[in-house]
């Protein structure tokens, strides 16, 4: 089962959510925790992975031969994202451009395009002592498209655990989506069975709230909701959430004592342990909700 924890608001308890289910999850369940923030993961600050593996990954890139190019201007008509142009005698590629989707190499007449990669960024990976499988996707500095680490991200299959080691119930993957409504959480999304949305009872949490729920439902999945820092603002997330048939999971309450925890590192469940029960029941809840 694949769970997505996401907002369409940064800064609303995401990661805190996603790392605390993890942690609960990892008790009796084999979990994989993807941190698809790959702009700037930062659940393993809570996670405590041992990272032992470091892959470079990234797009394939068109490369023309210009002794068998002929400039028929073929790759150009079919790139749909303006990444390549002839001009004259000449080929250009911009590989900033470019989407590694391979139209050029495919409809080359004279087979003068090869493709070399790119690289965009990497993926760490490696075990929590929990026995938590974790990877995250790092996008490199000055880059713009972090959909194909993602994609990547998504495939990473951990290494197998020893003979007898690792053997609990169900498997659950946990994916911490990026914030907002962009093209990298949409990817993060796809192929899940759940989302949970984690918002504020905040004018913006509702209006961030609403573009990721606009984007479940585009992919015809389920979804519950998480209200972080309950108590303050009003009781609008509430309403939207009652009109819209959208399950309210769990109240977060805005404490000190729970700010600062989270500021140290710590996960919610092991700062206060009094969660722990409560995002057990959570857990039930997606599962039971998925199988039903």
């Amino acid at each position: 089962m694949r769970i997505v924890v996401a907002s369409g608001k940064g800064g609303t308890g995401k990661t805190t959510v996603a790392t605390s289910l993890a942690r609960v999850a990892a008790e009796r369940d084999r979990v994989r925790f993807l941190d698809c923030d790959v702009e700037a993961p930062n659940a393993a600050l809570f996670l405590h992975p041992v990272l032992d593996s470091h892959r470079e990954v990234g797009i394939r890139v068109p490369r023309v031969d210009a002794d068998a190019c002929t400039y028929c201007g073929r790759c150009a008509e079919v790139c749909q994202f303006n990444a390549i142009a002839v001009v004259g005698q000449k080929t250009l590629v911009f590989d900033d451009l470019c989407h590694g989707c391979g139209s050029c190499t495919w409809n080359c007449p004279e087979q003068a395009i090869s493709e070399q990669l790119a690289v965009t960024g990497v993926i760490d990976s490696g075990q929590t002592a929990e026995g938590i499988a974790f990877a995250q996707g790092v996008m490199n500095v000055g880059q713009t498209m972090g959909v194909p680490i993602l994609r990547e991200l998504k495939q990473w299959t951990a290494a197998p655990p020893p003979v007898g080691h690792d053997l609990r119930g169900r498997a659950l993957e946990i994916r911490d989506a990026p914030p907002g409504a962009s093209c990298p959480v949409v990817e993060t999304m796809r192929g899940a069975d759940f989302v949970l949305l984690v918002t504020e009872p905040t004018p913006f949490g509702l209006h961030d709230l609403k573009q990721v729920v606009a984007i479940a439902r585009e992919l015809g999945l389920p979804a519950g909701v998480v209200i972080n820092r309950d108590g303050i603002g009003d009781d609008a997330v509430a309403a939207y959430c009652a009109e819209s048939d959208l399950p309210i999971l769990l109240r977060i309450p805005m404490e000190r004592r729970i700010a600062e925890a989270i500021a140290s590192g710590q996960p919610l469940v092991e700062a206060e342990p009094r969660y722990r029960p409560e995002f057990q029941t959570l857990l039930e809840h997606i599962v039971a909700g998925v199988n039903a």
